[in-house]
């Protein structure tokens, strides 16, 4: 029935002899309608889709899936479709985080459980990306990602507005009186007008831009809107593309290398990305087995100009970007500066070099020449001092130039409850120079590290026109954000780091170029309320309480400790 070369495939495993489970596993899928020689050795291909009514983000996978099943059947491919966790940034509660790592163990069970050669990743809203691609790391099998793509820009009384962004922006107008509520319920619409993820180059951008760079979607997945018939075309080139890599038995481990990753980490801060990657991307290098550090990006980024032009750093949208030539455009301008390592191979069987070669860009507004950058230093900057002894990070394109460098009295919230309930105090003591700080919305505190650290500022100062101010938590924030936030404070308060010590009136100094955070009291006073300190409880039961049992803290990923590491596609033993 098969060629002895093909019992190399897992999926002859399942269907490649005579026993009694080779002709159990074939006769239920010829249940579907399938001809018997779809079984004669074909590569077998998932296709995981993260559709969901609940994810509008990702709402045109059905028929991206049925593109990239096309293009398996042309490549002599035999594709299956199976769902997993779709994660819904806008929708979940408490935070879409709290399952990214639940998702990828959905994702890396169904790969080695199912009969699979190969997989191409339908991927779009924020953790979905990772969340597949940390699963499939775990298996390492053949893999290509497709992204799901952007929304159209947005557009409000003819001005182009960003999804994110421009909440932040119309809710704090509303607060100081500039916008009116029906103004403010007016915008949803001009908002949000088509299918995709945020056209801002918040997390869900990145991460689609990040997965181009590091070699496992095809060039041009980054910006393609979400409603353009090129992303369709696209999804039917990775049908293609993943027959090709299973034929060759090249492993997702032959993409993501170190190399691959030193260029994402590049590329994020040309690209003025969303301080997510930097958890996103510890977590699938930890999967892979691949060393990456809080440092690394630091030491990577420090000299990387912002080159694109986008919301929130700036001013246009990711349909700009596309239209402009997209990301091989910005990988071509640092490969030229000596930025990037061009021999890296990717999934299309060129290396990263090859597939730039040709870029052109037809906007240089939106993507600047490296000598005219949007920021000079736009990679995320890594702070560390008493305050975060395991690390911290801002984003300084985001951020006010002024306040990079800031000595100011604490206004401390205990939790996110205690910020809603306090912020709006008039008698708050508070003031344009005061630095905000949030305890306990790190991994384990929230749980689930909501995206709550660009804190809004209160009232009464934005009606004096204040505008930002150093804000310092163990949160994320969302990348569509902005402002002089510090995040993913390691060790989180919940951990016991010593941002749970923090108290009202406390000086604080940021120092962006000296890449400190400090807090300005004595040692002994800090080991005095370290002290005095009592832990949380742990949440009552389910994946909560192991979640909060076993997550890493921000500066390694936030994975679960026991998912760290490629654990291979072994077959499982046979059922029946």
């Amino acid at each position: 029935m098969t060629d002895p070369k093909d019992k190399l495939r897992r999926s002859q495993h399942w269907f490649g002899g005579t026993s009694k489970d080779n002709f159990i596993h074939r006769s239920w899928m010829k249940s579907e309608g399938l001809p018997a020689d779809s079984f004669d050795g074909r590569p077998v291909i998932g296709i995981c889709n993260t559709w969901s009514e609940l994810t509008p983000c990702n709402q045109t996978f059905r028929e991206l899936a049925q593109r990239v099943k096309h293009g398996v059947m042309q490549a002599g491919g035999f594709p299956v479709e199976f769902p997993v966790s779709s994660l819904g940034e806008t929708l979940m509660r408490p935070t879409a985080m709290l399952y990214r790592n639940l998702a990828s163990m959905d994702v890396e069970e169904a790969l080695r459980a199912h009969p699979l050669d190969g997989v191409v990743l339908l991927a779009g809203c924020d953790k979905t990306t990772p969340a597949t691609l940390m699963g499939a790391a775990s298996v390492d099998l053949p893999t290509v990602v497709v992204s799901g793509g952007g929304m159209l820009n947005g557009n409000y009384r003819g001005q182009a507005i960003g999804s994110g962004t421009h909440v932040w922006k119309f809710s704090e107008a509303v607060n100081a009186g500039t916008m009116t509520l029906p103004q403010f319920m007016q915008a949803e619409s001009s908002m949000s007008r088509s299918a995709g993820s945020c056209m801002t180059m918040g997390t869900a951008s990145t991460m689609a831009s990040l997965v181009e760079a590091l070699g496992v979607a095809l060039p041009t997945n980054a910006a393609i809107p979400a409603v353009d018939a090129r992303r369709y075309e696209l999804a039917q080139r990775a049908g293609r593309h993943i027959v090709d890599l299973v034929n060759r038995d090249v492993r997702l481990s032959q993409i993501l290398t170190r190399e691959a990753f030193e260029n994402a980490i590049r590329v994020c801060g040309a690209i003025g990305g969303s301080t997510n990657a930097v958890i996103h991307l510890l977590a699938i290098a930890g999967r892979m087995g691949v060393p990456l550090t809080l440092d690394d990006w630091d030491r990577l980024g420090r000299d990387m100009p912002t080159i694109v032009n986008l919301m929130p750093s700036g001013k246009y949208l990711m349909e700009d970007f596309y239209y402009a030539g997209g990301l091989p455009v910005v990988m071509k301008r640092l490969l030229d500066a000596g930025k990037l390592h061009g021999e890296a191979m990717t999934v299309n069987g060129q290396t990263i070099a090859q597939n730039v070669a040709d870029a052109e860009c037809f906007n240089d507004d939106v993507i600047r020449p490296l000598d005219k950058p949007l920021v000079d230093q736009g990679g995320l900057a890594v702070l560390r001092g008493n305050l975060a002894p395991n690390g911290a990070v801002i984003k300084p394109s985001a951020a006010t130039a002024s306040l990079l460098k800031h000595t100011g009295k604490a206004v401390v919230f205990e939790d996110i409850e205690h910020y809603k309930t306090r912020i709006e105090d008039p008698d708050l003591d508070i003031d344009a120079n005061s630095v905000m700080v949030l305890k306990n919305c790190g991994p384990r505190g929230y749980p689930g590290m909501a995206e709550v650290g660009n804190m809004g500022l209160p009232a009464k100062l934005l009606k004096l026109g204040v505008t930002d101010m150093v804000r310092i938590s163990d949160a994320r924030m969302s990348g569509t954000a902005f402002g002089t936030v510090v995040l993913h404070v390691a060790p989180e308060a919940a951990a016991g780091g010593p941002l749970a010590l923090v108290k009202d009136g406390d000086m604080i100094e940021l120092d962006v170029a000296q890449r400190k955070l400090q807090l300005l009291i004595s040692d002994e006073e800090l080991a005095q309320r370290r002290a005095e300190w009592q832990a949380p409880p742990e949440p009552a039961s389910g994946y909560v309480r192991l979640y909060h049992r076993h997550v890493m803290q921000a500066d390694q990923g936030a994975d679960l400790d026991f998912l760290v590491g490629c654990r291979g596609d072994a077959v499982p033993r046979e059922s029946h």
